[in-house]
């Protein structure tokens, strides 16, 4: 028999031995009591985990509520930006509002907005 055989049955035990001494500080703190120190550290891991899901559902939901997509009233072009944010169109570079999720001119007081229409020429034979 091979005298060194017992050398081959080594385990790797090195996990264990750790959540075994974690197993030991909790026990160790809860039997001095100090339960309540090892309940708030599982409650602060807790919020650390789920304050990032929180926080991307709630931006998620404002994203949806506030992020429009609409026409240029220049030149038709449709982009997207966030309600009350002031911006340039990326088409015709006119100064836009966005307001109650449509795109407004940002023009002085007293602007009057007017509308060309494209009319056909017929030539008069005398």
């Amino acid at each position: 028999m091979n005298q060194n055989s017992y050398r081959n049955l080594q385990l790797n035990l090195s996990g264990f031995s750790f959540w075994l001494t974690i197993f030991a500080v909790v026990w160790l703190l809860g039997a001095i009591g100090l339960g309540w120190l090892v309940k708030s550290f599982v409650i602060l891991i807790g919020l650390l985990l789920i304050t990032p899901a929180i926080a991307f559902l709630g931006f998620r939901w404002w994203l949806q509520r506030n992020l429009v997509e609409d026409n240029c009233p220049v030149c038709s072009y449709s982009f997207t930006a966030i309600n009350g944010m002031q911006l340039r169109c990326p088409n015709c570079s006119e100064p836009l509002k966005m307001e109650k999720r449509r795109f407004h001119r940002l023009t002085p007081p007293g602007t009057v907005d007017v509308e060309a229409v494209e009319v056909s020429a017929k030539q008069i034979e005398d």
